[in-house]
């Protein structure tokens, strides 16, 4: 991927208002100075993730020096504050995320893509990036949103239930999980509310049963090391998805390919994801 520091890209911060009173979406665009875009790429973070955590600004760069617009998002409630700094000082809205919420907001960043909200011009070619669980939710969104033309996963997760009976009794009971980050060393709340919103839509939810639906090219990246995900379940994506996926298992690479936050540098195995990714969206989107 390019250096970070090249210049000649732009980028602006946006903010979508809440439709329920709590916090915004926010997030980043980069485009090429004195470009305008025709295509768009929607990047969605993790767990435990945000739009400027490790590569994702530096692949958002590289697809911007390609030519696309490049959409980082922040879920509103991943826990970051209005500052955007790489530590949660949001933890009560962290307490509040659900799948259903990421998924609607998902669809409201495409939605404003689409009007040219964003980029001040109608983008109709949008693709879907999304990583770990963003990649889960990605594909759930590939799967019934037709304005989605193309869609990459790094290290997706094939399901999104994934709780220990323990977690699972204690939201029945009305209490909170609580989940350290290893990174920060914090934890991280997970409320009763989560489990209500996963249990009421398990249909929506089902990651494997959206991958048999994805009508569009999907290029499903995983590593082969990944102590998170496992690459078993990028293979359950391929499995599920139709003839036009198409997998790609990096050798030695591990959740994040390697690269770590802060960002110091593109690693090998990250240039093998990234440069496959902005192949496929430029074979895809044009």
């Amino acid at each position: 991927m390019p250096d970070e520091h090249r210049p000649a890209i732009t980028c602006t911060t946006f903010e979508l208002p809440s439709a329920d009173g709590g916090p915004p979406v926010r997030g980043d665009v980069r485009v090429r100075q004195g470009h305008r875009p025709d295509a768009a790429i929607v990047i969605c973070h993790g767990f435990k993730g945000f739009r400027r955590f490790g590569f994702f600004p530096n692949l958002a760069r590289a697809a911007a020096m390609r030519g696309f617009a490049a959409v980082t998002v922040d879920f509103s409630r991943n826990g970051i504050g209005p500052d955007g700094a790489d530590t949660f000082s949001a933890m009560h809205r962290f307490a509040e995320h659900t799948h259903t919420r990421n998924l609607d907001e998902i669809r409201r960043v495409i939605d404003v893509v689409e009007r040219g909200a964003l980029l001040h011009r109608p983008v109709r070619r949008i693709g879907l990036f999304g990583h770990s669980r963003g990649g889960g939710e990605a594909v759930l969104a590939a799967a019934a949103d037709p304005r989605v033309k193309a869609l990459v996963t790094w290290a997706a997760i094939a399901r999104v239930d994934r709780w220990t009976p323990e977690q699972v009794a204690t939201w029945k009971a009305g209490g909170t999980v609580q989940i350290e980050n290893a990174r920060t060393r914090q934890m991280m709340p997970i409320g009763p509310g989560y489990w209500r919103d996963l249990d009421a839509n398990r249909e929506r939810l089902d990651i494997l049963a959206a991958a048999a639906r994805v009508a569009v090219p999907w290029l499903i990246v995983h590593g082969d090391a990944d102590p998170s995900v496992p690459v078993d379940e990028g293979r359950e994506l391929f499995e599920a998805a139709g003839e036009r996926a198409e997998l790609l298992v990096v050798e030695g690479a591990d959740h994040g390919f390697n690269a770590r936050h802060p960002y110091a540098g593109a690693t090998p195995e990250l240039r093998v994801a990234a440069e496959a990714t902005l192949e496929w969206f430029g074979a895809h989107l044009d």
